[in-house]
């Protein structure tokens, strides 16, 4: 017994410490030498046998353990609430399930989104009819080019030749306003199509998200309040509530984000539905003037030669 009792009394030098946590540290991490330096997360230091400064959990494990607790019951209410989801998805689309449906706001959603369809078809051939003009009066300005080489070769035909080069070089300088006016029109009609009405097709697209879990936690509570289990319903009761009043709240938004876009689309496609009409009106028409005066109302300003790129200044 002597012996045994002097054997525990002899403090022991192991290569390692083991962690709280049951990882080993490193025994130089604890010298005598650094015994100010204190590891993260840690309070005092006692010092040890055999020169190692072994660390005393603190309030910080706590705090560290009661955040996986806080995590891992966010991950199971996650887990769940995607079961719910995807089970409820699944059986309207194999006509198990009902689901919640407001016919005047389907209504205006269906509208909404076959008017993005129809506006981004016509941004298609705006564009088309751009570069296919853009590629006209390439042609127009060469073929002035020619004809005053051949002014300049021909004397006999010098008037003529004259003639035509400065009419393709009026016609021209009318086309890069036309063209100033169709980017403008594109320019606008790109950001209503794939910024304005995009955001509000992210907004129903959020809204049908809601409306299904929605319905899933319906289902679940009436499934409950058929069996008669009081404790489960009262919980799936809790759940319905939260899932009830966070559907309505979006329901609500997106009514209001919907009226806003309507009048918002009206008043920026009527501007822009006036420009290009006067615009395209005055270049068929020969009305230099009115074309002009088009493009001064509206701010529009043509790029000369030889700037990078077109842009157009708005109001």
């Amino acid at each position: 017994m002597p012996i045994i009792s002097a054997l525990l009394r002899c403090p022991t030098t192991p290569n390692t410490l083991q962690s709280p946590f049951g990882n080993p540290q490193p025994p130089s991490s604890y010298s005598s030498s650094s015994h100010n330096m204190a590891p993260s997360g840690y309070g005092n230091q006692q010092q040890q046998p055999g020169g190692y400064n072994a660390p005393q959990p603190q309030g910080t494990q706590l705090v560290k353990g009661a955040d996986a607790g806080v995590k891992l019951e966010a991950l199971k209410k996650w887990t769940m609430s995607t079961y719910k989801y995807t089970k409820q998805m699944v059986s309207e689309k194999m006509g198990r399930r009902t689901r919640t449906v407001d016919t005047e706001l389907e209504k205006h959603i269906q509208g909404l989104k076959e008017m993005q369809l129809r506006y981004t078809n016509l941004l298609k051939l705006s564009k088309q009819f751009q570069s296919q003009f853009q590629n006209i009066l390439v042609t127009q300005k060469l073929m002035g080019e020619a004809f005053n080489e051949l002014a300049v070769k021909s004397p006999d035909l010098q008037e003529e030749f004259s003639q035509n080069a400065e009419l393709q070089k009026v016609v021209s300088k009318n086309g890069d306003a036309l063209i100033s006016a169709l980017t403008f029109f594109n320019e606008n009609l790109w950001t209503l199509s794939t910024k304005t009405i995009e955001d509000t097709i992210q907004t129903i697209r959020d809204y049908e998200n809601c409306r299904i879990e929605y319905d899933a936690y319906r289902t679940d509570l009436e499934a409950h309040e058929a069996v008669g289990q009081s404790m489960k319903t009262e919980q799936a009761r809790k759940e319905f509530n939260e899932h009830k009043e966070k559907f309505e709240s979006l329901r609500n938004n997106l009514q209001i984000k919907m009226k806003f876009l309507e009048e918002n689309k009206v008043k920026v496609m009527r501007k822009q539905l006036l420009i290009l009409h006067n615009a395209l009106a005055a270049y068929f028409s020969g009305n230099k003037d009115e074309l002009e005066k088009t493009m001064k109302e509206f701010h529009i300003r043509v790029m000369n030669k030889g700037e990078e790129a077109s842009f157009l200044e708005t109001h």
